[in-house]
């Protein structure tokens, strides 16, 4: 029903009730019928009149005058008494509601004032008072009745509506599955009931609640004739009007022609039960038009997965997360560009051509909720130029001109989906997006497109996105837009069918540790190849595809096609509510190029990985998220800088197979060690405490058998040496890996040897992300050093000092790869890499000096682990000065003088490896340390 219609009925009701000497006793009912009816909500359905309940002051029985359930309760009283008293009358009724009943707003009325309270309302003053004679022109206080809302997208009042909603369709679904209905059916039928019932609350329909209606009171109530009379319902909601039979029962021609393709096709008939029907009668009288369809979407989308349906509402991509996408992309420019033109007509007409001519494609739609919320934007947006427009008055607000000029349309928003699930709730969601967008703007200017019938528009492409050719779907231009969230899928996580997909479409095997995401940057990229235009693309990635070795497989290509980053968010924490669930760290890049290439970058900064962003403008955004030289950093097996020297992986026992149960090998706990030394004297004389990244920071040893001098006479003479010996033998005969089977003839020897015959730096592999400094320290030869820790020998200390450096940790969370959150050291990539500029002479020997001065201060705690020692919140004020020391005198050849971030710092870094990674010839220094504490750190 149409706001202007609402109106004229609001003025009769005015007229009519403005002499009636009215009391609640003897006119409550007649006048909530006809405020009903000027909503549209006839005196056959939808109200419950002196619905009785138990008062929860008292425990009393009480009357609530009308309840429209799960809407609004109205409290009538006679002319002149307190409102408020009313209210909080009806307030004291509502405990006793079940929750599907409970409405969200309260109306006290004494047949001349109207009092509206809104119970679910953010704001200060919820209440909202009007007189008799006023209500023409505040119907729109009401309007909720004829399903118009207010835009509260994103409220949490929205989110946990459309997670009751899904829960409903869950138990719906539940039901059909166990009568052994036809999967892929019900799963259609499931999305017709669906518009069903949301047409019947949010004013799709002529009358609100008529499906309701047709299920109470034309279906038997043991259920027996409820799948036969659906789905002949279902057939004339695809039928138009004047192809109906003129004998269609009433009851059913009284629904419009929906179209759009939702009532499309025949389906097998369902059978129903008493239980079945009435849980499609609850799920009926929920309030529908409360729903948000991109979040109700996402969730609607698990009610198939019974792990899923145990979880619903707990996972789900919510609107903030999707407007960190669409508002840096395209939404604040266009904003930006209404502003500019809000007092010139002309401009404001020219925004309206271009939102118009724009196009977009989620390659990964799922359930579509990227492309709801970007068609609900740019309407939302386009009724605020259309206001404009008619204040400015260069429009006429005719319907013929809002019909004709509405710029913004479904057929603009492509989609591909693997799987036609989703993509049928895709579909459906769009067309109730557009109803919303319709009520509002016939909220706004009291008039609006007619939602029925929907276009016929299929732009949901079922079918694997890296596979397909994406231009068959939508065509390349400079108008267009790519986005999504495709899956989050790591490198060693990637499925067999997975990792083809990925070789097909970057056109390589050599497919390295790229995540199954950027299948769609390899897509994206060839779909613009095809054109001659430039465009745009964003899309929520796992953060592993700007760190470490995938950064110049994925950024390569890119750079080279043309493309740069636009905008990007740094690393969040992308968080599901469900139990034990992990959470995943993400990143959104956004690129550009050409016409469309960035000019100042928006970059998004989480010094809270679970809060807020800090924007800050960037000259340019680099394949790391940083404002600093645009260069991407490749592995080197030769140290870049002559202050750097070589650092080398630690011993590999391989003497177990992963997933087995350890019988014994080469490598034992403390508890093992002790009993060979209580039990064989010989093979205790092989023992050698084994030292990993964890057991080196925390002050934890295990310890190994070290054969590599063994006299093979001593095996004979031991038992633990035959049986652990064997052992070894065994595991490495049964590997799939040849080079590991020829290693069985050597069971006494680590598969990979690199053991320093010196005092030796040892640095851990992996650090936390809560640590300010790596932690490194000295061993002696005779510790066994795994492969979870680097070494290197130090005759100077300066290894030490730079590895303790705040300029290298700074690099090494710039460039490096992460284990989940946790920085990872790598040689290759992060050591070799570290661009220290040439020093001189003096600057050398402060750097090597500063480090001693850090092991002294840790050698006054000797006590402490590593792990004690680098505690954030608990370094020693020694400590914190002597590193402070070390930072400065490395900052200070990277050109850095008083208090340094690391943002600078890394900024400065990425300017010298800019620099030195075009040198020619690199000279790598052998002089001798100075001297230092050589136990400390130990």
């Amino acid at each position: 029903m149409s706001m202007n219609a609402i109106r004229s009925r609001a003025a009769k009701l005015s007229i009519d009730w403005k002499d009636v000497p009215a009391t609640e006793k003897q006119h409550a009912q007649s006048f909530v019928r006809d405020l009903l009816g000027v909503y549209g909500i006839t005196e056959t359905r939808a109200a419950f009149y002196e619905k009785r309940v138990k008062r929860s002051s008292t425990g009393g029985d009480g009357y609530i005058d009308a309840l429209i359930p799960g809407v609004l309760a109205i409290e009538m009283k006679s002319a002149g008494e307190d409102l408020e008293k009313a209210e909080r009358q009806a307030l004291d009724y509502l405990d006793d509601l079940p929750d599907a009943e409970m409405p969200r707003w309260v109306l006290s009325c004494d047949f001349r004032r109207f009092r509206l309270l809104d119970i679910h309302a953010d704001r200060q003053d919820p209440v909202e008072e009007f007189e008799l004679g006023e209500l023409r022109d505040e119907a729109d206080k009401l309007a909720f009745l004829a399903g118009y809302g207010e835009r509260q997208f994103g409220s949490v009042q929205q989110e946990q509506a459309s997670i009751k909603a899904a829960k409903l369709m869950a138990g719906l679904y539940e039901a059909l599955e166990g009568s052994g209905y036809d999967d892929h059916e019900a799963s259609v039928f499931l999305v017709r009931t669906l518009f069903a019932m949301y047409a019947d609350d949010a004013g799709v329909w002529p009358e609100r609640d008529i499906f309701l209606e047709f299920l109470e009171t034309r279906t038997a109530e043991d259920g027996s004739d409820l799948g036969a009379q659906l789905s002949l319902l279902y057939q004339v909601l695809g039928t138009e009007p004047s192809k109906r039979q003129s004998t269609l029962d009433e009851s059913m021609a009284r629904f419009p022609y929906v179209n759009g393709g939702v009532f499309e096709g025949p389906l097998s008939i369902p059978s129903f039960d008493a239980v079945m029907r009435q849980r499609l009668i609850d799920a009926s009288k929920f309030n529908w038009s409360s729903i948000s369809p991109a979040i109700f979407g996402s969730m609607f989308q698990a009610v198939k997965n019974k792990t899923a349906r145990r979880e619903l509402g707990e996972h789900y991509t919510t609107e903030p997360n999707i407007m960190k996408v669409i508002s840096p992309m395209f939404l604040d420019e266009l904003r930006d560009q209404f502003l500019d033109g809000f007092y010139d007509s002309g401009k404001l007409q020219r925004l309206r051509k271009r939102m118009g001519e724009m196009q977009f494609l989620d390659p990964a739609c799922g359930c579509g909720n990227f492309l709801v919320v970007a068609y609900r934007e740019l309407r939302a947006l386009d009724l605020e130029v259309l206001q404009q427009l008619l204040n400015l008055g260069a429009v006429k607000p005719t319907l013929t001109f809002l019909e004709e000029s509405l710029v913004v349309r479904i057929d603009q928003f492509h989609g591909i989906e693997i799987e036609e699930w989703p993509a049928q709730i895709a579909s459906t969601a769009m067309h109730l997006v557009e109803h919303q967008a319709n009520m509002a703007m016939e909220l706004a200017l009291g008039m609006a497109p007619e939602t029925l019938p929907l276009d016929k528009v299929q732009t949901i492409r079922v079918g694997n996105a890296l596979r397909i050719d994406w231009s068959d779907v939508v065509e390349p231009t400079e108008k267009l837009y790519v986005l999504g969230n495709p899956p989050f899928v790591g490198y060693d996580q990637r499925t067999a069918d997975q990792k083809l997909d990925l070789q097909v479409v970057w056109g390589t095997e050599k497919i390295g540790r790229l995540d199954y995401v950027t299948g769609w940057h390899a897509q994206s990229i060839k779909l613009f190849q095809k054109s001659d235009y430039d465009g745009e693309f964003a899309f929520v990635s796992t953060n592993s595809i700007t760190q470490g070795e995938p950064v110049p497989l994925l950024f390569g290509p890119l750079k080279a096609e043309g493309w740069r980053i636009k905008f990007a968010h740094r690393t969040f924490m992308w968080t599901s509510e469900a139990p034990d669930a992990a959470s995943v760290h993400c990143n959104i890049v956004g690129f550009a190029r050409g016409r469309r290439g960035p000019g100042e970058g928006r970059l998004f900064s989480y010094p809270d990985l679970r809060g807020n962003p800090e924007e800050t403008r960037a000259k340019v955004i680099n394949a790391y998220l940083l404002d600093a030289a645009d260069v991407i950093v490749q592995k080197r097996t030769q140290p870049l800088s002559p202050l750097v020297p070589k650092v080398a992986n630690g011993n590999v026992a391989g003497d177990t197979k992963r997933g087995e149960e350890n019988k014994g090998g080469l490598v034992m706990s403390i508890e093992e060690m002790e009993a060979v030394r209580a039990t064989d004297s010989v093979a205790a004389q092989y023992v050698r405490p084994f030292v990993g990244g964890e057991d080196f920071l925390n002050g934890r040893i295990r310890y190994c058998l070290w054969l590599t001098d063994m006299d093979p006479q001593d095996v004979g003479q031991s038992p633990e040496l035959r049986r652990r010996l064997s052992n070894v033998r065994d595991v490495r005969s049964r590997s799939t890996e040849p080079s590991t089977v020829k290693l069985a003839d050597t069971p006494y020897l680590f598969k990979h040897i690199a053991q320093p015959t010196t005092e030796y730096v040892c640095i851990p592999r992996t650090v936390s992300e809560n640590r300010t400094y790596l932690a490194v320290g000295y061993l002696s030869p005779d510790f066994i050093v795994s492969n979870g820790s680097f070494w290197a020998e130090d005759p100077t200390g300066l290894v030490f000092a730079i590895a303790s450096s705040a300029a290298f940790i700074a690099w090494q969370r710039a460039v490096g790869g992460r284990l989940k959150s946790d920085p990872r050291f790598a040689n290759t990539l992060t050591w070799n890499t570290f661009p220290v500029p040439i020093p001189k002479e003096a600057q050398r020997e402060a750097i090597i000096e500063a480090g001693s001065a850090v092991l002294e201060a840790r050698a006054l705690r000797p006590g402490l682990s590593l792990a004690d020692h680098y505690n954030p919140l608990a370094m020693t004020p020694e400590l914190v000065r002597a590193h402070r020391r070390l930072d400065a005198a490395i900052d200070s050849l990277l050109g850095l003088k008083g208090e340094v971030d690391d943002r600078a710092r890394q900024q400065a870094l990425f300017s010298s490896y800019e620099k030195l990674s075009g040198a020619n010839e690199l000279a790598i220094g052998t002089q001798k340390r100075t001297k230092r504490t050589a136990s400390a750190g130990r």
